[in-house]
């Protein structure tokens, strides 16, 4: 199994005509993925390398039956894109796009939270992969192999060295999730660890987190009261200079708290092994699954 993508993923992209969108869309496809439909506004009835562009989400959800959606459109476009995706019924929307104003994440944010129809990932997030099922985003598959450890990042490049050294050791993941690191992300650590709580092919979760905010801290206190699977963290910001803004817009620390050690600490104090490189996550994880399996 795994979570949130696999092979009934029926994905319609939005900025499908775009050159990003194009590019991303063709090699999810490439993948695996089945890519069902795009959509553009005024460009509906037209075709991208045979996958039908349709001026709606509506359209492509009742002539293509599209369940996902993946947003490549401009940041003054994306928030209102999101919203006509859940409103067509689609169920997970992934929002790639990055620069989108805050005041319109809080709007999006409170808008699908109060209907409780459609689970957002992102925005400026590269998206998931559920190895050798399907890819949804800008994540590069080829470093991935299947496996049972789920991984939940803040951060993209960090989750593709951890998941490439874990694939390197002889170790796979089940899903990928990258949730971003803007101040109002669709889903946090604690939305996503549950899925993999509840997933039976993920063993061990691996959450990646960044300086700033509280989310690494609250998902401790998650981690502590409902989670019975091991998890190895990772803090990327140990050598953050202090008083400086650091990396995604959510990366913002006041005084001691956000910084890298605190969120350590936090996650140590409730059992969760946390390592200063992702390289010694990976030893971290390996060394636990390695336990396990004796």
């Amino acid at each position: 199994m795994a979570i949130l993508v696999d092979r009934n993923t029926r994905l319609c992209t939005s900025g499908i005509t775009g050159r990003e969108g194009t590019f991303h869309t063709l090699r999810n496809r490439d993948y695996g993925t089945q890519v069902v439909a795009g959509v553009t506004p005024g460009k509906g009835g037209q075709d991208v390398d045979g996958i039908p562009v349709f001026n709606t989400f509506h359209e492509a959800v009742a002539e293509q039956g599209a369940n996902t959606a993946m947003i490549f459109v401009p940041p003054r476009f994306a928030a209102d894109s999101i919203l006509e995706a859940e409103d067509a019924g689609i169920e997970l929307v992934i929002a790639i796009t990055e620069g989108i104003p805050a005041h319109d994440e809080l709007r999006v944010y409170n808008i699908l939270r109060k209907n409780g129809r459609a689970r957002l990932i992102g925005p400026n997030c590269p998206g998931i992969l559920s190895p050798g099922k399907a890819n949804v985003g800008i994540i590069p598959a080829a470093f991935f192999r299947e496996g049972n450890v789920g991984v939940v990042s803040r951060s993209g490049t960090l989750t593709y060295q951890i998941g490439n050294e874990l694939a390197q050791s002889g170790f796979g993941n089940s899903s990928i999730v990258g949730i971003g690191g803007d101040p109002v992300p669709g889903s946090d650590f604690i939305d996503v660890i549950a899925l993999f709580e509840r997933d039976p092919e993920t063993e061990l979760i691996v959450m990646c987190g960044e300086i700033g905010g509280d989310a690494e801290e609250r998902a401790a206190e998650y981690i502590a009261a409902h989670v019975s699977k091991p998890v190895v963290a990772y803090i990327a910001g140990f050598t953050a200079p202090p008083g400086k803004t650091m990396g995604h817009a959510g990366a913002i620390v006041s005084g001691s708290k956000g910084t890298a050690a605190a969120k350590a600490q936090a996650l140590e104090a409730r059992g969760v092994k946390v390592g200063r490189t992702p390289t010694q996550v990976a030893e971290l994880a390996m060394a636990t699954l390695g336990a396990a399996s004796t």
